[in-house]
C-alpha cells in the first residue's frame, strides 16, 4: 500500500517551473534604441515579441524578475473560450455580436497556440479536452441553462449534463467541446529559443519605472538605463505606467490558489469549473512517469483581503480529501489575477494621447487565450494591419461604471482602515515563521521572523498610494488590499502597480 501524506508543502512553488531548465538573461547595463520595446515576460509579452521578431522587426523585452516567474508562470493553463458563465452576461452587456466576437477572439487565441505548437513541434503535453462548467445548487440550475441558450445563440459548439464523472455533487452542466491544456512554460521556452534565433534580445532584472513622453518614447529603467523605442508594449500584468489612464481605479485585483495532488484513483479528463462559490476547478497534467497530477484551484478573493491566506490552501486540501484518495500534495501555488468592470481586457493604446504606448490587462483569470489574442491584436496594430477585435478590446471603452464605484469605495474603506488600525504588537512578539504589523520607533513597520529566527522588518505602507500592507501567512508576502500590489519579505516587488520596494527598516 503506498504511504499517504497530505501536508500541504511548507513552501509554495508551481508545478510548471519543477524539472526545467530555464534560460537566464543578463541585467540591462547600457542604453539602447530598439523598434519595440516589450515590458514583461509572461504569456503575451512572450508571444509579441515572437510575432513581431519573426517579421523581422527589432525587437527587446525586458523583465523585472526572471523570465516566466509571474502570473504566466502561476496558471492553471486551460487553453479555453469558456470563461465561466459569461456568454449569457456578455449578450446582456454588449449584445450578441460582440459576445460572438468575445467567443471567437478566444477560440483565435486557441487557434494561434496550437498553430504554435505544431509549426515548431513543441513538446508541451498539448492534449484536446472538453472544458464544463457546473452548478452544484439549484440557485445556478437556470443560470447553467441560460448559458446553454447564449451558446446556442451565439453558434458555440456546446452540450448540456446532470453530472460529472466524480463524487462532486453536480445538478447541471453546461459543456463546451474541443478545449485544451498544456504545459504553458515547455510551450513558451520554444518561443523564446525562436525570438533569439530571430535577432530579439531579453534583458532579466531589469524593471521599468517610468515612460517618459517623447517621439520615441524613452523607458527609464531601475537600473539607471533608458530604452529608446518606436513603440512600447506594456505587459507587465498591472500597467506600470498606470497613471497615465488611471487603471488602478478601473480594475481590481484578485488571488487564487493551486493544489497539485496525487490520488489513488484515474483522472477521467476534462476541465471543470464550479458556477458556485466558493469556485472550484480542476484539470490533470501529466507527470515525466506517466502519473497525472491534478491541479485543484478557487477559492478566489480581493488581493490582500479576507481570512489568513494560507486557510485558502487548507479549503482546497478538504475539498480533494472529500472527493478524491489523495497520496499526496507535492505542490501548492497561488496567481494574481487583474478583473475588467465588464469582464473584457484591456488591450490596445494606454491613451488616446498615447497611441505609442501600448497595454494589455485585465484576463481576468483566462489569460492563456486572452493573453494570446491580446499578442496578435497589439502586433497587428505596430505592424498596421487590421485586427477585428481591436474594438471590442479597446480600453478606451467606458462599460461597468457602477463596478468601478463599488471598487473604489472598497479602496477608500481599506485606505482609511489601515491607517486606523491600533497594533500593539513589537517586533519581539513575533514568532518563527511569523508575520505582522508591528509598532517599531512609534511607527508601523511590517515583520516578519524566519526559520533561523532572523527578523525582516519593512515600512508597511504600500509605495503606490500609501495603504497599508497586510501579511499573506499563505504565501509569506505582504500584500496591499487597495490595488493589489505585492512585496516580499524583504520589501521587493512582487505584483504592481507598485514599482518601488517597500523601504527596509531592518
Amino acid at each position: 500500500m503506498t504511504e499517504k501524506n497530505t501536508d500541504l508543502p511548507r513552501f509554495p512553488e508551481p508545478y510548471w517551473r519543477s524539472a526545467l531548465t530555464f534560460p537566464s538573461f543578463s541585467k540591462l547595463d547600457t542604453d539602447l534604441t530598439t523598434d519595440v520595446l516589450i515590458v514583461g515576460g509572461g504569456i503575451t509579452g512572450i508571444t509579441s515579441a515572437y510575432l513581431l521578431a519573426k517579421q523581422g522587426v527589432k525587437v527587446t523585452l525586458i523583465e523585472a524578475g526572471q523570465i516566466l516567474t509571474g502570473t504566466t508562470g502561476h496558471t492553471t493553463a486551460k487553453i479555453t473560450a469558456q470563461h465561466g458563465l459569461i456568454y449569457d452576461q456578455l449578450i446582456t452587456d454588449h449584445g450578441e455580436e460582440n459576445a460572438k466576437l468575445y467567443y471567437e477572439a478566444n477560440i483565435d487565441g486557441m487557434k494561434l497556440i496550437k498553430g504554435l505548437v505544431e509549426e515548431h513541434s513543441i513538446e508541451c503535453n498539448l492534449t484536446a479536452q472538453d472544458a464544463y462548467v457546473y452548478a452544484n445548487t439549484d440557485e445556478y440550475i437556470s443560470k447553467i441553462q441560460k448559458e446553454l441558450r447564449a451558446y446556442q445563440k451565439l453558434g458555440i459548439r456546446g452540450d448540456y449534463a446532470e453530472n460529472i464523472p466524480f463524487s462532486i455533487p453536480c445538478k447541471a452542466a453546461v459543456i463546451m467541446k474541443d478545449q485544451a491544456q498544456f504545459h504553458p512554460l515547455k510551450y513558451l521556452t520554444s518561443l523564446i529559443s525562436t525570438i533569439l534565433d530571430a535577432g530579439g534580445t531579453i534583458y532579466e532584472r531589469t524593471t521599468a519605472m517610468k515612460i517618459e513622453d517623447g517621439d520615441p518614447p524613452t523607458v527609464l529603467t531601475d537600473t539607471g538605463h533608458s530604452i529608446k523605442s518606436n513603440q512600447v508594449i506594456v505587459a507587465s500584468h498591472f500597467p506600470f505606467n498606470d497613471e497615465k489612464g488611471l487603471y488602478f481605479a478601473r480594475v481590481h485585483v484578485s488571488r487564487s490558489y493551486v493544489l497539485g495532488i496525487r490520488t489513488e484513483q484515474e483522472y477521467p479528463g476534462g476541465m471543470y469549473y464550479s458556477a458556485d462559490s466558493p469556485t472550484r476547478s480542476l484539470r490533470y497534467t501529466e507527470l515525466d512517469n506517466g502519473e497525472k497530477l491534478i491541479l485543484v484551484s478557487g477559492d478566489g478573493h480581493k488581493t490582500g483581503q479576507g481570512i489568513s491566506t494560507i486557510e485558502h490552501y487548507e479549503a482546497l486540501k478538504d475539498f480533494s480529501s472529500q472527493y478524491f484518495d489523495v497520496k499526496d500534495i507535492p505542490y501548492r501555488w497561488s496567481a494574481q489575477d487583474i478583473v475588467t468592470p465588464d469582464n473584457i481586457p484591456f488591450v490596445g493604446p494606454v491613451t488616446s494621447n498615447h497611441q505609442n504606448v501600448l497595454i494589455a490587462t485585465g484576463y481576468a483569470k483566462w489569460g492563456m487565450t486572452n493573453g494570446s489574442i491580446a499578442a496578435r491584436i497589439l502586433t497587428d496594430r505596430i505592424l498596421q494591419k487590421d485586427n477585428r477585435y481591436a474594438e471590442l478590446y479597446d480600453p478606451a471603452r467606458l462599460k461597468g461604471v457602477k463596478n468601478i464605484l463599488q471598487d473604489n469605495a472598497d479602496v477608500a474603506k481599506h485606505l482609511i482602515k489601515g491607517k486606523l488600525a491600533v497594533n500593539h504588537k513589537t517586533p519581539e512578539d513575533i514568532g518563527i515563521d511569523e508575520g505582522a504589523i508591528v509598532k517599531v520607533d512609534g511607527d508601523k513597520a511590517g515583520c516578519y521572523r524566519d526559520h533561523d529566527g532572523q527578523l525582516h522588518i519593512v515600512d508597511s505602507t504600500c509605495t503606490h498610494m500609501g495603504c497599508e500592507v497586510a501579511w499573506n501567512s499563505g504565501d509569506r508576502t505582504w500584500d496591499c488590499p487597495c490595488h493589489g500590489s505585492r512585496y516580499s519579505i524583504a520589501g521587493e516587488v512582487l505584483n504592481g502597480p507598485a514599482v518601488e520596494p517597500l523601504k527596509k527598516i531592518r
